[in-house]
């Protein structure tokens, strides 16, 4: 079973989103792990664009966090090696996350975690530094803000370690270990980093305690930032490193199968807010063709060439086609013509590259 969620493609124009979308399309059809949110199919329609991804039904950390769920030392220890892997598995691909939160980690229903939402996501040349700053602050490492206020050169996969340690430290004490909101401004977040000193709790082992002040280590280079340097830990030497990989470990907290796991309230206000549901589509897009017709206006029309380059530069993706056209490649069983269709499947080259980011 599939998630597929769709996004209006006026919506996305009129709020400068479709660069954004495009970029997360073009990421997510390079990666496959099992501790990530799977990219499936992608396909589009004159109003809509739609992404078909793995099926979670555990909900987000955020959810259960509101829901007062107490995770255990052990159990976070796992989410930590979990996130690890999937951390490692993208700086092979040189991809940054950079929005690392109990929001975009979504539990299947065995309670595995899996990373989701690439949408601010970003490549990375190798020996070469991001400089755009993107994030969610309470979340932010001390060099976005640095790089923000000019006194860092930028960052690097750092960044998605630092959010790792706040996300385990907010599971383990239900908040996060400095005082910050979206609206501080970034020169107070950086007098937090250096003034606060975060509290440890007495009944935190000493381990996990050493740990997570390795992760949330304000200078870069003192930081864990790599899958082995949180190997190489002493406190992670009893772990089957192949047994988390295969999903052989059983986490300690377990979604409610008999449970929405999420919030109905806001589902139900998500299904009402959306004024042009998908089973009225049909009957709208007729009554749509029809309408611009009779509207040649010049406002009409630089909109309607924005959703027609939307329509051009959309990248239909099927993983299952890709994959047999891997295999079928390696094999020498396609002709040439059919071997061209297959690596042109998943791919547009009238979509501009992901921009690398460089110092």
């Amino acid at each position: 079973m599939y998630a597929m969620k769709y996004m209006n493609k006026l919506k996305c124009v009129e709020r400068n989103e479709v660069r954004n979308v495009l970029k997360e399309l073009q990421i997510m059809q390079n990666l496959e792990h099992p501790f990530l949110v799977n990219f499936w199919y992608s396909f589009q329609d004159e109003e809509d664009m739609f992404m078909v991804v793995d099926l979670l039904l555990g909900g987000d950390l955020r959810y259960h966090l509101q829901q007062n769920v107490h995770f255990s030392e052990s159990t976070v220890k796992l989410y930590i090696c979990e996130l690890a892997l999937a951390l490692g598995y993208l700086r092979t691909k040189r991809i940054i996350h950079r929005d690392i939160k109990p929001d975009n980690i979504l539990l299947d229903e065995h309670g595995h975690v899996h990373l989701t939402d690439f949408n601010i996501a970003a490549i990375v040349k190798e020996d070469l530094k991001a400089t755009s700053i993107a994030g969610t602050k309470p979340y932010m490492a001390p060099e976005l803000f640095q790089t923000f206020e000019g006194s860092h050169p930028g960052y690097s996969f750092s960044v998605d370690w630092w959010s790792l340690g706040i996300t385990a430290y907010e599971l383990l004490r239900g908040q996060r270990p400095y005082v910050m909101r979206s609206s501080t401004p970034a020169n107070e977040i950086l007098q937090t980093f250096h003034k606060a000193h975060p509290s440890y709790p007495a009944a935190w082992s000493l381990e996990m305690k050493s740990l997570l002040r390795k992760l949330l280590c304000i200078d870069v280079q003192k930081r864990i930032s790599c899958l082995a340097e949180l190997q190489d830990l002493d406190y992670m030497s009893d772990v089957n490193w192949d047994a988390v990989l295969s999903k052989q470990l059983p986490p300690g907290f377990i979604p409610n199968r008999r449970r929405l796991n999420c919030d109905p309230t806001f589902e139900l206000e998500e299904m009402i807010l959306e004024s042009k549901p998908l089973h009225k589509k049909k009957k709208r897009l007729a009554r749509k063709t029809k309408d611009q017709g009779s509207d040649g206006s010049p406002q009409n029309g630089q909109l309607q060439q924005r959703l027609d380059n939307v329509q051009r530069d959309f990248i239909i993706f099927n993983r299952e086609k890709s994959r047999k056209a891997v295999g079928d490649s390696d094999s020498s069983e396609l002709s040439t013509t059919e071997k061209n269709k297959a690596i042109e499947d998943g791919q547009n080259n009238n979509v501009e590259p992901v921009a690398f980011l460089s110092g």
